[in-house]
């Protein structure tokens, strides 16, 4: 499990009459170490974890740029604890 991160917990919903699950991302918060082409990153967790990153959606489009340095707020899928999507770049 990753240090300070948080519980993901399953999401139940109804679609077209069945029960279906939608688990939770883990949000995480690392420093950039490596910044890769193709608007990639590695990540470094408080627990010295490397985990390679890309920026979300909407930091593309409104052009946030990222240095080595920079401190980040990600989510993690539970199935895969090697990648991550970055939403959020902390002061």
């Amino acid at each position: 499990m990753v240090c300070g991160a948080q519980r993901f917990f399953k999401q139940t919903f109804q679609k077209d009459g069945m029960n279906q699950t939608k688990e939770q991302h883990i949000e995480v918060e690392g420093l950039v170490t490596v910044v890769l082409p193709g608007t990639m990153f590695r990540v470094e967790l408080a627990n010295k974890h490397l985990v390679l990153a890309t920026i979300c959606g909407k930091m593309r489009k409104r052009w946030v740029r990222l240095t080595v340095g920079d401190r980040v707020k990600m989510e993690m899928s539970p199935y895969d604890l090697n990648k991550a999507r970055i939403t959020w770049r902390l002061r």
